[in-house]
């Protein structure tokens, strides 16, 4: 399995990260922090060695108290810091109602950023994302602070989550940006238009939700019962009957892909996106090892350019209802 650099930066990583999420937050209530910890050492076991958090990963445990990401991501790593690369991300926060609360202010940065070491037990960040962009700060002004934040030793290299053209290229220049995290999947291609900006700039593109949160492993349909109001599935489009139907096409062409390829679907969607750039790395979640295997050894399936090309074009005819705010096409 070949790494793959991160961009314009001395980081290399397997072709497959870990979004680590899941264990706190959106998909249920949170994972008792004992097994969460021994599961992502287990992954790290398995061959990861990128694990993707944030500050803003959180979750209630049933007896109110709190689940930090981070801290369980700090205790799976702090004795193997060296050999992984950590990211996570500032600027948001959850409002009881899941809207999102946006502050990218310097002094906002700067704090989030020594929480964020504390809690992952590290003195440094490989790659700190802005994790949504704030309409009340320019992009100039996160770059410098970020710029100030890489002399300081606190973090080493900068991301953007859910960039756009514009917004990234002001960033980048005042002060290189190193990747981007944007949702990406076969059910949601509105992001490509970004991709020759990575490849001007080398910027990697890091995907999340790259099985369409759980959907494209063909596990998951309509009267699947989710875990409650902590597990944000249940309300997605893709999982109401109207969006499963529109998807069925697209689940049959991964049937029957998967089957000559002795694949996974979820591997092949996976793989998908992995043979078609080389600066794209995904970075599926699960809380389960035998998924978290299954995940990572997407990284060895190789599909042809003849293949991506014919998904493509088979994804031009498809219509989606798909998490994200968007109906793809």
């Amino acid at each position: 399995m070949q790494k793959r650099k991160l961009g314009n930066s001395n980081l290399q990583v397997n072709p497959v990260g870990l979004g680590c999420m899941g264990f706190s937050h959106a998909s249920g209530d949170p994972v008792d922090n004992k097994t969460a910890v021994k599961t992502l050492r287990q992954a790290y076991e398995m061959g990861y060695d990128f694990f993707d958090t944030a500050e803003a990963y959180t979750g209630l445990f049933p007896d109110g108290s709190i689940s930090y990401n981070e801290e369980l991501v700090g205790q799976a790593l702090h004795n193997v810091r060296d050999k992984v690369v950590i990211a996570t991300k500032m600027g948001v926060h959850h409002n009881d109602d899941l809207s999102l609360r946006l502050d990218s202010r310097p002094q906002t940065i700067r704090q989030s950023v020594e929480s964020s070491l504390k809690r992952l037990e590290t003195d440094y960040i490989d790659l700190y994302y802005q994790h949504r962009i704030d309409p009340n700060v320019e992009p100039e002004t996160v770059a410098e602070t970020m710029n100030q934040l890489m002399k300081e030793g606190k973090i080493r290299y900068w991301g953007i989550s859910e960039a756009t053209g514009d917004y990234l290229r002001r960033a980048n220049a005042v002060c290189p940006v190193t990747a981007i995290e944007n949702r990406y999947s076969m059910m949601a291609r509105w992001h490509e238009s970004i991709f020759p900006v990575c490849e001007e700039l080398n910027i990697a593109y890091v995907a999340f939700s790259p099985m369409a949160n759980g959907f494209l492993t063909g596990k998951y349909t309509p009267d699947t019962k989710f875990e409650g109001k902590q597990d944000y599935r249940a309300g997605m489009p893709q999982y109401t009957q109207e969006g499963y139907d529109k998807a069925k096409a697209l689940l049959e062409l991964l049937t029957g892909m998967a089957e000559e390829k002795q694949a996974t679907m979820g591997q092949l969607s996976l793989a998908w996106m992995l043979c078609k750039k080389p600066y794209i790395v995904p970075i599926p979640g699960s809380r389960k090892p035998e998924r978290l295997r299954e995940n990572f050894e997407a990284g060895n399936i190789v599909l042809t350019q003849e293949e991506i090309s014919m998904i493509d074009s088979r994804l031009e005819t498809m219509r989606f209802e798909v998490f994200g705010g968007h109906s793809a096409k």
